[in-house]
């Protein structure tokens, strides 16, 4: 990456540098060492990566199949599979280069006091920051996710925070009535940003068979065909965080450069990149280079100064279509 390139598009975020907007998803490169194995890949591209979601204890995941391919985008009900915080810690990241770009953990549990657990085992390790993944479902409360309930998103984000001083980003659902709402909620708590947004929950059916084609029943949809309400949710939880300098990792449905401008305008500082991967692993070039033009074409020094530059037409109403 040239000098320019890196003047244009790097930023502090939560007191991280980041030598580009562009952060690599959860889920979407394992642990970390999956596509550095692609011939072209550079992590150099990316400003962070996160890793793969991680529980205190291992697990195998969801049955069969896993993954369906929907019209314009993508079903996945994996489960978390993953060898447990303490493997990751010991084994995984001692093969990281933490010299090209930041390392993101991902956190998950099942309980109050597992969020607690693993963030207590990563603060005790190399990685750069958290990202705490509230979608989960909270076993004592009758399978309610986390993220759904602002009670239960700040109670998580709250014992995170008293384990660690490392950045804390909440990576926010959009399946719930109020997402500013909880967004002031987890603000209050004590998280450093957001990661908006997570999956949609969604169903694909095989006609044949009359049966799920996810092993799982449902699954978190992404790729293109959530984009606009990503868009939105950003826009509206950028109201909440902008008063508190809380930045956002703006994500879901992100195939461009054009898309990934799109969500700085509504208020990301960065910018995460998931399901276009499978399909274009070396896409880090090309969205970095159409981000810089635009920023030169239309007179931004950095990527920091289009963030939250959205103009709205007049007052905010309820629509409820046409």
């Amino acid at each position: 990456m040239t000098d320019e390139l890196k003047i244009l598009l790097s930023q502090d975020f939560c007191g991280l540098h980041f030598d580009t907007p562009l952060v690599l998803l959860s889920g979407c490169v394992g642990f970390g060492e999956e596509y550095t194995r692609i011939e072209g890949f550079s992590n150099t591209q990316a400003g962070a990566v996160c890793l793969k979601g991680t529980t205190l204890e291992p697990r195998l995941g969801n049955p069969p199949h896993r993954i369906a391919e929907t019209y314009m985008g993508m079903l996945n009900a994996i489960g978390l599979q993953n060898p447990g915080a303490r493997k990751v810690v010991e084994e995984y990241l001692p093969n990281l280069d933490f010299s090209e770009t930041r390392f993101i953990a991902n956190i998950s549990g099942s309980t109050v006091e597992e969020y607690e657990e693993v963030a207590r085992i990563f603060d005790d390790s190399p990685i750069d920051a958290m990202e705490i993944n509230i979608s989960c479902p909270n076993v004592k409360e009758g399978g309610v996710a986390f993220g759904n309930d602002p009670d239960m998103s700040a109670r998580v984000v709250a014992v995170c925070r008293r384990v660690t001083d490392k950045p804390l980003i909440t990576k926010l659902s959009p399946n719930q009535t109020d997402i500013a709402e909880n967004a002031r909620r987890c603000i209050e708590a004590g998280t450093d940003a957001f990661a908006v947004i997570n999956t949609l929950m969604g169903m694909a059916i095989d006609i044949d068979t009359r049966e799920p084609i996810i092993g799982n029943n449902q699954g978190g949809l992404s790729g293109p065909a959530i984009k606009p309400i990503a868009l939105l949710k950003v826009h509206q939880v950028h109201q909440v965080a902008r008063e508190h300098h809380v930045p956002i990792i703006g994500q879901g449905g992100i195939c461009n450069a054009r898309d990934a401008i799109e969500f700085i305008i509504a208020g990301s500082s960065a910018v995460g990149i998931g399901t276009a991967l499978f399909y274009e692993p070396l896409l880090l070039q090309e969205i970095n280079q159409g981000i810089a033009d635009y920023l030169r074409a239309n007179g931004f020094a950095n990527v920091t100064d289009l963030v939250g530059t959205l103009k709205l037409h007049g007052a905010e109403m309820s629509d409820c279509g046409g």
